[in-house]
């Protein structure tokens, strides 16, 4: 039987399933052959629908690759090209399938598909850069990987593109940077092996510009010194440690000197060990170093003068033990009778420095080597005095009959170095300590390798952001320091302070046996916040986020037990606020739980995942729908359905929510324009707008464009702020405010009552309404609180002469309550959740647009 599915079938000739149905039903056929055309006619079927679900799965597929992919026949003719490619080519898809792909890539030469098939047949993929032309003409680079396939029963390649062209500009950004850096940049292997030198680098090594870096990079021409001047050990080399200890080694003196050009290179050094993805261990150390030979030998110089110059000289005779002092000498040590023996000048010095000073001279006498010394000592009135003791033999006495040396007082050069290591280890503002200084004791006390059981406290300000911004830095500032003393009066001496950054502390303290200690102090410093903040006649309740982390059990390094802290401070504020939280491994999967959300959320928009549902806002006492909110739902592939309350905290902490909050009003209006080319009127659609959103982008001009766009009035849209804004009250928020009642677009304070609910900056924002928050309307009429928080905002709004709509009217109880209140619009599950576009419609349509 001829196959009925052909094309050049006659148009009178039935479909082949038709066909053998109808010889399945053929009386004069023998049951059996009968029987055997129906299992035919049903494998046919099932053949076809088979086929069919293959073709769907291959296009979803096909178009879920976000980079452009297109099927090529043997000879470079395009038989098929996925969405993303037709985006990218910014053309029609007949202006592209069915051409050559010089179409996309006019540059390719005669011959190009040579090489991509022998690739292919040595079963490879054929991987090239090329520039692809995009509709109008404009030129992008990619990056091609073909490979080969059969299909319907004849050779074919798919090329996938990939846009290169953010990674050119930044990797000639990055090497303009490295080419005009004044500082050398060298990366070393775990072999010691030179990888990369940039031309700075180059340059303060003495190396020319074209030499081969594995010629240069032979250790055997090297030799490191120390900063006395003493053959440095390898290992002790900065990017060897680097290496070795996996941590970075800052600003080490080191010398270098070549061999074969007897040439000494003196550097500062400072070492960064390179962590390969996923791994735990360095794989490469960079280098950074600047070249300080002049300034090295220029201390050499300044050394030797003062040596010369005899500052307070002084000489021994070794066989009496006799001691001659200079004038000077005698000044510098404050006395009448300068001391006869050196005996007697040891015994001026402090107990351990009479023991450092008597050993050098020993060594001196029997060795004959010099010495160095910073000696303490003790004057006739008590005072402590600070010398330089310079000393060796004479020149030219082989016999070291006689030692001199210099006297230098150094008492003030102490004691201003005493004052820069203090300020160098103290924060300006609150006295604590710095970062730095913390991160060395915190350090000191793990034990270099996370030996110690020791507990880190992640403490941050809840609102303290609020304060600054509503006051002013010198009241943040003022705070911060009351903050601090707090801190420091609860932590006393069970830990060390510092100030960490910003509004964050860290208080580094003992574990302690039973687990509990940290957790004290932490109740301790909470307990210290329980009182308010005074700042003239203003009162604020300022508290504290603390994340708790041990050692070792969650972290075995500095950075690492910090880090781990303040993601636990993370999960406390966003839990709770004042109060504590432990970190866990749970609390670490959920970092990283919310790693991938941001990761997804960031391209939510390019994948076309976002939909909005519509919630009816109605007239409280007949129900007539007068508005609908708009509400953003998120659906991804991997993650599934996510509520908004899982990723809006997420956009709004990454500033995604920008664009995010873009799409949503862009959306809304060409909604609302659909419905109103349906015949359904104007219907005003409420959405949320982002305390981002108005500070970022111009949001007058965003909105005037929007409804442009879809020629809408401005009373189509109705834009929601949260209460931030009303202690925003800058000129920039006025000005906005005003441009955007001007068009006509409404404008309301969203959950009003929740947060600031600054009543003095009300009256100046030009609203036209307020929100009654859910958290309220849920506890009426029963709840006695949640009453009289409805009746004082149902005040307000009338006060005002503002609008007033309640959210999360669940109950008919709550309905007569609102309405006996005053208010005359709501919205919640009593009435309808959240809907489709289409079904929003279908119920005005049907109810005349009246809801229950």
């Amino acid at each position: 039987m001829e196959d009925a599915t052909r094309p050049d079938r006659p148009d009178d000739e039935p479909p082949l399933p038709d066909a053998l149905a109808s010889a399945a039903d053929d009386p004069t056929l023998p049951a059996s052959m009968r029987a055997l055309l129906r299992r035919a006619r049903e494998a046919l079927l099932a053949a076809r629908a088979d086929a069919d679900a293959a073709h769907l799965r291959y296009h979803a597929l096909f178009d879920a690759v976000p980079d452009p992919v297109s099927i090529l026949d043997a000879q470079g003719i395009v038989l098929d090209l996925n969405r993303a490619g037709l985006l990218a080519y910014r053309r029609p898809r007949e202006a592209i399938v069915g051409q050559p792909i010089e179409v996309l890539n006019p540059d390719l030469p005669r011959d190009h598909l040579a090489p991509v098939w022998d690739a292919v047949h040595r079963g490879r993929t054929y991987v090239i850069e090329v520039t692809n032309m995009r509709g109008d003409g404009s030129r992008f680079p990619v990056e091609v990987h073909s490979a080969g396939f059969e299909h319907e029963g004849r050779p074919c390649l798919v090329a996938v593109a990939r846009d290169l062209s953010e990674r050119r500009e930044a990797e000639v950004r990055y090497r303009e940077l490295m080419d005009v850096m004044d500082r050398g940049i060298a990366i070393h292997d775990t072999a010691g092996r030179f990888v990369y030198g940039n031309p700075a680098a180059l340059r303060l090594l003495g190396i020319r510009q074209g030499t081969s870096l594995g010629d240069t990079a032979n250790l055997g021409d090297w030799i490191p010194l120390a900063p006395d001047g003493g053959e440095m050990p390898w290992d002790a080399l900065p990017p060897v440690r680097a290496l070795r200890e996996g941590r970075v080694v800052e600003s080490t003196l080191v010398g270098l000197y070549h061999r074969m050009r007897r040439q000494l290179y003196w550097l500062m050094v400072t070492a960064v060990p390179q962590y390969p993805p996923g791994g735990d261990r360095p794989h490469q150390v960079l280098s950074l170093f600047s070249d300080v030979t002049t300034l090295k030998r220029d201390s050499a110089m300044f050394d030797r003068v003062q040596a010369l110059a005899h500052i307070g000289g002084w000489e021994l005779d070794c066989s009496n033990d006799r001691l001659h002092l200079t004038a000077e000498a005698a000044r510098i040590l404050d006395v009448d009778a300068p001391p006869a023996t050196m005996e007697a000048l040891i015994a001026m010095l402090l107990p351990g420095d009479q023991s450092r000073l008597r050993d050098a001279l020993g060594a001196a006498m029997l060795e004959a080597s010099g010495f160095d010394l910073e000696l303490q000592g003790l004057r006739r009135d008590g005072q402590r005095f600070w010398v330089r003791a310079i000393g060796g033999p004479r020149h030219g006495d082989p016999a070291t009959s006689s030692l001199t040396g210099t006297l230098q007082d150094i008492a003030r050069s102490k004691r201003d170095e005493e004052i820069l290591r203090l300020q160098a280890r103290t924060d300006p503002l609150t006295g604590l300590l710095n970062r730095d200084a913390i991160l060395g004791e915190l350090d000191a006390r793990m034990g270099g390798g996370g030996r110690g059981e020791v507990a880190v406290l992640y403490i941050d300000l809840d609102r303290f952001k609020f304060v600054n911004d509503a006051l002013g830095h010198n009241a943040g500032d003022e705070l911060l320091v009351a903050a601090a003393h707090r801190i420091r009066r609860a932590v006393g001496d069970a830990g060390s302070i510092a100030r960490f950054g910003g509004d964050e502390f860290l208080v580094v303290c003992e574990a302690g046996p039973a687990a509990s200690h940290a957790e004290r102090v932490a109740n301790a410093i909470l307990d210290g916040f329980g009182d308010g903040f005074r700042f003239d006649s203003d009162e604020f309740s300022i508290t504290a986020s603390i994340g708790i982390a041990r050692a070792p059990e969650d972290g075995d390094r500095p950075q690492t037990l910090i880090q781990n802290a303040d993601a636990a401070m993370y999960e406390s504020k966003r839990r709770i606020r004042n109060g504590w939280q432990r970190f866990t491994p749970a609390l670490a999967q959920s970092q990283q739980d919310r790693l991938r959300v941001e990761t997804h959320l960031r391209r939510a928009i390019d994948n076309d995942e976002f939909h909005l549902v519509y919630q009816p806002q109605v007239e409280l006492r007949h129900g007539r729908i007068v508005a609908a909110e708009a509400l953003i739902r998120w659906r991804n592939r991997q993650l599934g359905e996510m509520r908004p309350d899982h990723f809006i905290d997420h956009a709004e902490s990454t500033g995604d929510i920008v664009r995010i909050g873009a799409w949503v009003m862009r959306e809304a209006c060409r909604q609302s324009a659909a419905w109103r080319d349906a015949g359904l009127g104007v219907v005003r659609v409420a959405v949320n707008v982002s305390f981002r959103q108005l500070v970022g982008d111009d949001l007058a001009a965003q909105v005037g464009a929007v409804l442009a766009e879809f020629d809408l009035p401005g009373s189509a849209l109705e834009l929601e702020f949260t209460e931030r804004v009303l202690i925003e009250d800058a000129p920039d928020t006025l000005r906005t405010f005003a441009a955007l009642r001007a068009m006509g677009v409404l404008l309301t304070i969203d959950d009003f009552g929740e947060g600031y609910s600054a009543l003095n900056y009300l009256r100046r924002l030009p609203i036209h309404g307020l929100k009654l928050s859910q958290l309220f309307v849920a506890g009426v009429p029963d709840d006695r609180s949640d009453v009289a928080v409805c009746q004082a905002v149902a005040g307000i709004a009338r006060g005002l002469g503002l609008g007033l709509v309640a959210e999360g009217v669940e109950s008919e109880a709550q309905r007569r309550f609102l309405i006996e209140l005053g208010v005359p619009v709501g919205q919640g599950f009593l009435f309808a959740p959240g809907m489709s576009a289409d079904e929003f419609a279908r119920r005005i349509r049907d109810t005349g647009g009246v809801l229950g």
